[in-house]
């Protein structure tokens, strides 16, 4: 007996499990304003739960596509790592899709477009999402335009997936309440003119204008609307919850309406609402690090470690962290969150549903006085 416990003593503790987790953002290039509160939170996730230690790799793609496509390979490929946080951009997420699915490692995605959770086929089954879908944006924009009396819309967006995915949503839908699209236009997010497009949105005489574009490209299109004399309301989606927004845009963009998740009004929403705690609690980490508030982009990345922490302790429990048997249980996992809390909103996801927000997940707000100030519905 003495002999067996002196040859436990010699044996080398267990190790805590160590869990890898990579970060992709577009923290340079027009999306910048997106990526940076993104890289910033990224510094501050903590680094353990429970007994397990947690490692970040963080790599920075300039909002290029091919960029991403590689960085996401180095993720899987040389650091292994256990699950994806991010991209910044809804193209690069796109670009990744079939890298994740081959690596059978889950994916945070923390961009606007549901086509990247939509539809949920075999390799989107390994993505999740952490921002609200386009639908539930767009009806509460849609509700707002009906109560405003708006009958016809102007459409401009980008030219790539984001402004796709806006336009397929969103046609439908307001047509389903009788508000029909009278012009169709788009621009790249690289463009330094869109005084064409916006000529001819003004020509077709819409009631209200819609702009599907990210951060400070969508105030190309709205200042060159108000400078051609359109005095009408102009609707944005949520991708321009940043201050820049408002810094770049100034009285061009005052009055814009938009659907967003409460942490961008958090001073006006009410104690009870879930999110408001969980929305103070990160606000007040990222402030002791960085001395400013984060914008919502950067929330995106802390709901998707909220996420994580629910679900890692799970796929612990079947598996060791860096094997593909880990990476298997906390996609269930992660599946199977309910009632999540995070700073956006609420999570129940599911087979079906790798987003899982309801309407808890967005508020109505109007740039006022240089402000995001909440609208009542």
């Amino acid at each position: 007996m003495i002999l067996f416990f002196l040859a436990a003593a010699l044996l080398p503790a267990a190790s805590p499990a160590q869990v890898r987790i990579g970060l992709l953002v577009s923290a340079t290039g027009p999306t910048a304003a997106i990526g940076v509160p993104q890289k910033n939170t990224g510094d501050i996730l903590p680094r353990r739960i429970g007994d397990a230690t947690v490692e970040y790799f963080q790599l920075e793609d300039g909002a290029d596509s091919t960029r991403a496509v590689q960085n996401a390979r180095k993720l899987l490929l040389e650091h292994n790592v256990d699950a994806v946080i991010g991209p910044s951009t809804t193209p690069a997420a796109l670009a990744i899709l079939d890298i994740v699915a081959e690596g059978k490692v889950p994916l945070l995605a923390t961009v606007g477009s549901s086509n990247v959770v939509e539809p949920l086929d075999a390799k989107r089954r390994w993505v999740f999402k952490t921002t609200q879908n386009d639908d539930l944006i767009a009806s509460a924009l849609i509700r707002h335009m009906k109560s405003a009396g708006v009958r016809t819309l102007g459409f401009i967006g980008f030219n790539d997936p984001y402004g796709e995915n806006w336009h397929r949503v969103l046609v439908p839908m307001a047509g389903k309440e009788g508000i029909r699209v009278v012009a169709n236009e788009r621009y790249a997010r690289t463009d330094q003119s869109v005084t064409g497009q916006s000529l001819k949105l003004i020509a077709a005489k819409p009631d209200a204008m819609f702009i599907a574009a990210v951060g400070g490209p969508a105030v190309l299109p709205q200042a060159t609307l108000r400078d051609h004399g359109w005095k009408g309301p102009v609707y944005q989606t949520h991708a321009i919850a940043t201050q820049d927004f408002i810094t770049l845009g100034r009285d061009k963009v005052e009055g814009t309406v938009l659907a967003a998740g409460p942490m961008l009004v958090i001073d006006d929403i009410p104690a009870a609402n879930p999110t408001r705690g969980v929305a103070l609690g990160y606000i007040a980490a990222y402030e002791r690090r960085f001395g400013s508030r984060p914008a919502t982009f950067g929330a995106n990345v802390w709901d998707g470690w909220l996420l994580l922490e629910r679900a890692i302790p799970v796929a612990l429990k079947s598996a060791k962290p860096g094997t593909e048997a880990f990476r298997a249980a906390l996609r269930d996992a992660l599946e199977g969150s309910r009632e999540v809390v995070g700073t956006q909103g609420v999570f129940n996801m599911s087979g079906s549903d790798h987003n899982g927000m309801d309407e808890r997940a967005r508020v109505v707000v109007v740039v006022r006085d240089g402000r995001f100030r909440l609208l009542p519905e």
